[in-house]
């Protein structure tokens, strides 16, 4: 079982950068894959960008590459999302999501742990 709690979420102007952070509770977090995902408003839930524990690597979906990174910290069960040149179109509530395995992993249904989200709006 794992809790997830996100923050860092706020007003920015465009342009601007936030980080996020979602810190995690529960043993063995570094085993777990993790994601960020985001829904705006009248929207279905969108992959921004994940772990794959197979390599190591980072993958994004297509709207932040370039602009978003997923970063964590095993030591402090924690994961990042740094995202920098932030547009309107960015605005959503922003999610933190956990599962077990090693492989990559973009759908929601693939997560059975969420965290409660954090609200990113972006002005123009």
């Amino acid at each position: 079982q794992v809790q997830l709690v996100e923050s860092g979420g706020g007003l920015v102007q465009a342009g601007g950068s936030l980080r996020l952070s979602c810190a995690a509770s529960g043993k063995f977090f570094s085993m777990y894959a993790v994601a960020w995902f985001r829904q705006a408003p009248e929207k279905e839930r969108e992959f921004v960008a994940g772990f794959s524990r197979l390599d190591g690597r980072s993958y994004s979906g297509d709207s932040v590459k370039g602009r978003f990174t997923i970063s964590r910290d095993n030591a402090k069960n924690t994961v990042y999302l740094q995202m920098n040149s932030l547009q309107p179109e960015d605005t959503a509530v922003y999610y933190c999501a956990a599962r077990s395995g090693s492989g990559t992993y973009d759908r929601t249904s693939d997560y059975p742990y969420w965290g409660q989200g954090t609200q990113v709006t972006v002005s123009s």
